[in-house]
């Protein structure tokens, strides 16, 4: 029998990193699909706990035309949310949901979304 010893290298010890993170930058390009399922997930709960209507549009990048919006829901109950304890799905776009909603700027919950997706694509995120 015969043992045969591989190593692990990260890209940090990669001697053309640059490469690598070039490499997957061009070519994951769902690195951050679970944040996109997570922010859709909590405006669908939130518009169920609130009642009314959402739609939206959004990706995991900024792009021209995306939106969210909520109408004919119960702005009491809204204002009652404690968006602190992620009431919604336990995740922390219950936070931004609610709290945008709250401020009555619905689309500015996807600016978290925005630079967790530029993080993830950064050498650091890497």
């Amino acid at each position: 029998m015969r043992i045969i010893e591989t190593k692990v290298y990260t890209i940090n010890e990669h001697p053309n990193k640059d490469l690598c993170f070039d490499w997957i930058r061009n070519h994951w390009h769902d690195l951050n699909d679970h944040s996109v399922q997570e922010v859709k997930d909590s405006i669908e709960a939130l518009s169920e706990a609130i009642g009314g209507t959402n739609d939206y549009s959004f990706g995991a990048e900024p792009m021209r035309g995306e939106f969210v919006s909520f109408t004919d829901y119960d702005k009491e109950i809204l204002m009652k949310l404690d968006a602190d304890v992620y009431p919604l799905t336990g995740c922390w776009t219950d936070y931004r949901v609610i709290k945008s909603l709250q401020d009555n700027e619905p689309s500015s919950a996807l600016t978290d979304l925005h630079d967790d997706t530029e993080y993830a694509y950064s050498d650091e995120g890497f």
